[in-house]
């Protein structure tokens, strides 16, 4: 995941990497199907739903970094916050993070030009992430099939082993090349001198952007992880907890991925026009879109997530009948 985020001038993402994601087009729409299914009871827990059995099951060949207690664990965690973003004009960014456990809220991040006249003029958008509707918001068929596209996404991120036995993923804990830096000028997460935001973690989170902003998400305080990059590769819990935050932000101008499969994204008419449709596909295009979507049906790294999808979801016992898996004839986002 090597997507970049865009914040006052330049803030960076996945994941990719993970990932702020759209606080977007065409968002505050909700299908059809989404009414229908947030009629279901709502999922207690991820554990409710995936044992630890075929969590292992899944992912045979895991790195032992990578269990099943620190990915329950950093979704339980990470479901105790939420973060309510506003955003002025196209640019200009106000976060409170909030402990739904203390009740407690703080300011994390207000860029410096929030209160500006000229920022001050123009139409605030507002939106929330619950973190603790990663794969219980619905019920337990549309919160699997969430999970699966989440699973899919992560073991190609991660994958290392023979392809389309689909049983290799979650095998990288950070990319093979650590000399590269992935360091770009960022006015709210600029980098720390000395450290490196190569990919790391279940969706390869990089670039000191996306570090800087994950860390305000999960953690309320962007430093932590610019100032220690190495935790995401170093503690399951926290690199899981980066994928979960990137699967479920917005970035500035694509939806979560969350909202994707949940069905409460829908298209604008740029959209439309551009070819992004609701399903799985849209989510290839959310964490890597500019490397693999709209080239054709013929991308490796496109149907191998698809290939993974269509596993996990075989696996969890569901179908999805209407997939849109592919993101060939998709025009990925520009920054």
């Amino acid at each position: 995941m090597k997507s970049l985020i865009i914040s006052s001038k330049l803030i960076i993402v996945l994941f990719s990497a993970l990932v702020i994601s759209a606080f977007s087009c065409g968002n505050s729409n909700s299908s059809k199907s989404a009414a229908t299914i947030s009629e279901a009871p709502k999922t207690a827990s991820i554990s409710s739903l995936l044992s630890e059995q075929q969590f292992n099951e899944l992912f045979p060949q895991r790195n032992k970094f990578y269990t099943y207690a620190a990915f329950i664990k950093a979704a339980n965690e990470l479901g105790q916050v939420s973060v309510k973003v506003t955003k002025r004009g196209t640019s200009v960014y106000q976060y409170i993070r909030t402990d739904k456990k203390t009740g407690k809220s703080a300011t994390v991040r207000q860029d410096a030009d929030w209160n500006e006249d000229w920022a001050k003029k123009k139409p605030d958008s507002i939106f929330t992430v619950d973190y603790g509707n990663f794969c219980t918001q619905f019920d337990a068929n549309a919160n699997k099939k969430e999970l699966a596209a989440f699973f899919a996404n992560i073991a190609h991120e991660t994958r290392h082993g023979v392809n389309a036995t689909y049983t290799d993923g979650l095998m990288f804990i950070h990319e093979s090349n650590t000399a590269l830096t992935y360091i770009a000028e960022n006015d709210e997460y600029p980098p720390v001198a000395g450290k490196k935001y190569y990919g790391r973690g279940p969706m390869q989170l990089s670039y000191n952007g996306n570090y800087g902003l994950a860390s305000t998400c999960i953690f309320g305080d962007s430093k932590l992880l610019l100032n220690n990059p190495d935790l995401v590769e170093t503690d399951p819990v926290v690199a899981f907890k980066t994928a979960i935050y990137f699967w479920m932000t917005p970035e500035t101008h694509k939806p979560s991925a969350h909202d994707v499969m949940t069905g409460k994204w829908q298209p604008s008419a740029t959209d439309k026009a551009k070819g992004r449709t609701p399903g799985f596909g849209m989510t290839i295009n959310i964490v890597n879109g500019e490397v693999e979507c709209n080239k054709g049906e013929n991308i490796y790294s496109m149907n191998d997530r698809i290939g993974f999808y269509q596993f996990f979801l075989k696996k969890l016992g569901i179908t999805d009948a209407n997939c849109a898996c592919s993101c060939g004839k998709m025009e990925p986002y520009k920054y």
